[in-house]
């Protein structure tokens, strides 16, 4: 028998400041593990002012873990320690496994004065946290869209939706994520895996995620659902676009500290130990 999810939390982005100085808003972080497992993070940037961002995020060292890092207007200049670099524009989103260990630098760009986007820590369990580094860069046409009888659409960067598979594959938390826009008025059903951990992240307009019980829910918040296997939702009067965001949980110790998260805090002690000797890149 199917059941449909029910609202757990739903919490409002905070302003933060991470990087060389990047003004941006924490969606959740350290304090909500382990609600959201496996995600760990999710910060938002979105500025008309180059100030709040130009800084950007100079060269870091990641190890556990695996960033997503999509961009909804402007670009995103990276470069890392294995020699790779490249440019993330407007629409493009880049899927990034640390894994052993990675150092690398990420550098906004203004276009037109404006730059919005979204980066997403993803957890590894303790069995692929040394799994060698990699990416994969989707461009803003790859990922296929379906088109909605309501006249909405979603597009399907990770997982399946209506018989289409989103470009990014091989992830171990077997995610989905979607963009997904609904017109005024309109409702929008959804078919999720029970137990995996499941959160909406709104973009823009404002909606009503608990099958429209409560006050419709606007841009900047997050939507963490209970669990269930399947979801019903409806937009507001001026619509609605948000993020639709699953996956398996891990269910492990989490030892956090800064860009590197293991499972313990000796697991920590070496990593940050390899950095400060120059030994913490294991492949390239």
């Amino acid at each position: 028998m199917s059941s449909v999810r029910s609202v757990k939390s739903i919490t409002s982005s905070k302003p933060y400041i991470e990087g060389a100085g990047v003004h941006l808003k924490r969606a959740f972080g350290y304090y909500e593990v382990p609600q959201y497992d496996p995600f760990l993070l999710l910060d938002y940037f979105g500025s008309d002012n180059p100030d709040d961002y130009l800084a950007g995020f100079p060269w870091h060292p990641h190890r556990g873990i695996e960033t997503v890092t999509y961009v909804l207007h402007g670009r995103v200049e990276h470069g890392d320690s294995l020699g790779n670099s490249g440019v993330i524009g407007s629409g493009d989103l880049q899927w990034m496994t640390a894994g052993s260990g990675i150092i690398h630098q990420e550098m906004p760009k203004q276009t037109e004065g404006r730059m919005r986007g979204l980066q997403l820590w993803v957890n590894l369990p303790a069995s692929k946290k040394m799994m060698d580094p990699r990416y994969q860069d989707i461009q803003a046409d790859q990922p296929p869209v379906h088109s909605l009888e309501n006249g909405g659409s979603v597009k399907i960067i990770a997982g399946q939706f209506e018989g289409k598979k989103g470009p990014v594959s091989e992830i171990v938390s077997d995610p989905e994520y979607l963009d997904i826009n609904i017109p005024a008025g309109e409702s929008f059903e959804h078919s999720v895996k029970k137990g995996h951990t499941v959160f909406a992240f709104v973009l823009d307009g404002a909606g009503f995620f608990d099958n429209k019980n409560g006050d419709a829910v606007g841009e900047g918040n997050t939507v963490l659902y209970g669990d269930g296997d399947s979801l019903k939702m409806q937009s507001g009067e001026g619509g609605l676009r948000f993020l639709l965001i699953s996956g398996k949980p891990i269910g492990e110790p989490v030892a956090w500290r800064g860009p590197i998260v293991m499972n313990t805090d000796e697991e920590l002690m070496t990593a940050f130990e390899e950095y400060r000797a120059g030994t913490f890149i294991k492949k390239g």
